[in-house]
């Protein structure tokens, strides 16, 4: 106990802020601090530890070799002074809070309409504040703790990073009836010779159906590369263009006479769609909560 005299057990907080954002205004937003406070509380920090604690380099700041090894023990201890002081608990109908989520207007298809029902009923103090980037984009900002929550196909990640699959999905093709001779599947070659759309955040992307194509040595004729679903399926009426997306998305469309749907000519593996959150989160009652409900929603 003789060493805890010495020191403010806030300093701990503060520390624990700065461990895990690894930047001084962010700790300082996740404090209700200002930076200033917070710089002078990593000051001291320093000379408790005798240790810079974080250095930068370039326009980041990284962690020392003891900030790294203060990191687990400072989230396990505070976890446990949490659960000895908490005499209520995590009440999602009283909660006020905003999560971030970082998804594709496919994802924000999918999940958003169920899990606001369910949050407005639940939780109507939760609020929701949803981007779209690239996968390497959310990734990058899961990290960096600029997200709290990150939906997508995902093939590699860091490993501080946590994934939970929510649904695994299959890809299907959408044309123009007319572009179809006598309205038939197309085969593989003439697949291949057809222009195609890729639905991608940044041009020159690699998609599932790419990789299959890889495997192989095929490589498709890609015409149109955008971000925006309601785009690409707009786009196919009166062309000759070819379309292959996940089938869940494609749902609404199947009532247009226009359009037909068929299976790629080709095995494409079915792909996991997943939410992915930072280890920095995992135990937080209310961020575990909404991950639950996100799982519920996609389940039914």
């Amino acid at each position: 106990m003789d060493e805890l005299r010495r020191i403010d057990l806030n300093l701990m907080l503060s520390l624990h802020a700065l461990l895990t954002e690894q930047h001084v205004t962010r700790a300082a937003h996740r404090l209700h601090k200002s930076q200033p406070a917070v710089s002078h509380a990593l000051a001291h920090l320093r000379q408790v530890f005798n240790d810079p604690l974080l250095i930068r380099r370039g326009s980041r700041l990284e962690l020392t070799a003891m900030a790294l090894q203060l990191q687990r023990p400072l989230e396990q201890a505070l976890q446990q002074l949490n659960a000895l002081l908490d005499t209520g608990g995590f009440d999602p109908v009283s909660e006020q809070r905003e999560f971030r989520l970082a998804m594709s207007d496919y994802g924000a298809q999918i999940v958003l309409p169920p899990l606001m029902r369910r949050l407005r009923q639940q939780a109507p103090g939760i609020r929701l504040a949803v981007s779209q980037a690239s996968r390497e984009a959310m990734l990058a900002q899961l990290s960096d703790g600029e997200i709290d929550l990150a939906f997508g196909v995902f093939s590699e990640m860091a490993a501080s990073l946590q994934a939970q699959t929510l649904f695994d999905e299959h890809l299907i093709c959408i044309a123009d009836q007319a572009s179809l001779s006598g309205g038939q599947p197309l085969g593989l070659d003439e697949w291949l010779q057809r222009p195609h759309v890729l639905l991608a955040m940044r041009p020159g992307g690699e998609s599932e159906v790419d990789k299959a194509l890889s495997q192989h040595g095929l490589h498709r004729q890609i015409v149109l590369s955008l971000p925006h679903w309601s785009a690409a399926a707009q786009v196919l009426e009166g062309t000759d263009l070819i379309l292959t997306v996940s089938s869940r998305s494609a749902e609404h469309l199947r009532d247009q006479a226009r359009l037909v749907f068929f299976q790629p000519p080709l095995h494409i593996p079915p792909v996991l769609f997943q939410q992915v959150w930072h280890r920095r989160r995992h135990t937080d009652p209310a961020h575990a909560w909404l991950r639950q409900q996100v799982m519920q929603c996609c389940q039914t």
